[in-house]
């Protein structure tokens, strides 16, 4: 199988995976880049995976019918544009072979799912929308820091080498804030010198893994000592998960 993101807009991804005559793309907000992938490959469309409802992931949904041979996949508590079978946690979706399970990951929106490849290939594969990000993670705009906190507790389980398939180009600004939070974490800044100079080339720094994050991510470290000192230095209410995690979004959300 071939993995690839495909740029969108100004810092997507769509992922686009394919055996050489069929493809999957996951979160396709604008159907040029697909279009242009399937055309320069001679691929058949195969199935749409959508993470949740967000234009700049469903966008070009209606575009790419007259190329589809197969379903839209999508959450079953968010409106998906019609048709698509709606996928509740725990089910499968078998695509171009793969088994891909779904697992529910309310926080950033409130139905948003993700989909877990643990096989065949050499390694897992967890497209994960705008839920988890490198040394980073989803606004909360639907969902509370308690629906977010299980919510990357389920996918921080996954195996060490899980590849994680974020759908933004977020990783150097994300890393910016992870230094901030701990300036010791010697992990953050060697991350932070390999995508700097996969960005000078115009590479993406996607995927990243499972183990990576763990490493890197502050919103993945809310249990970490240093962590927790930072959080509380910003007033968080209580060492808790939940309370740390709640003060690093809203540091977050207003960090330059």
């Amino acid at each position: 199988m071939n993995l690839s993101p495909l740029p969108a807009f100004s810092d997507n991804y769509i992922w686009m995976l394919h055996d050489g005559a069929r493809a999957i793309v996951v979160d396709p907000g604008d159907a040029a880049p697909v279009l242009a992938a399937l055309d320069e490959h001679r691929l058949q469309l195969a199935a749409i995976l959508v993470t949740h409802h967000h234009p700049d992931h469903v966008g070009g949904v209606d575009a790419l019918r007259p190329r589809l041979q197969g379903p839209v996949y999508g959450p079953s508590r968010e409106k998906i544009p019609l048709p698509f079978e709606a996928l509740h946690d725990g089910d499968h979706v078998l695509a171009l072979g793969i088994d891909f399970e779904v697992i529910d990951v309310p926080g950033h929106t409130a139905g948003h799912i993700a989909y877990m490849q643990r096989g065949p290939g050499p390694q897992p594969l967890l497209f994960c929308g705008d839920t988890l990000f490198s040394a980073g993670c989803g606004r909360l705009f639907e969902g509370t820091p308690a629906q977010m906190v299980g919510s990357l507790a389920r996918l921080q389980a996954l195996p060490d080498d899980t590849r994680v398939c974020c759908t933004h180009e977020y990783t150097l600004s994300n890393l910016r804030f992870a230094a901030a939070v701990e300036p010791a974490n010697e992990a953050i800044t060697e991350v932070t010198a390999l995508c700097q100079r996969l960005r000078r080339t115009g590479q993406p720094t996607l995927p990243s893994s499972v183990g990576r994050e763990r490493e890197i991510n502050p919103f993945l470290r809310c249990s970490e000592p240093a962590v927790v000192a930072a959080a509380l230095g910003r007033g968080a209410a209580s060492g808790s998960p939940v309370d740390v995690f709640a003060t690093l979004r809203e540091w977050k959300n207003h960090y330059r």
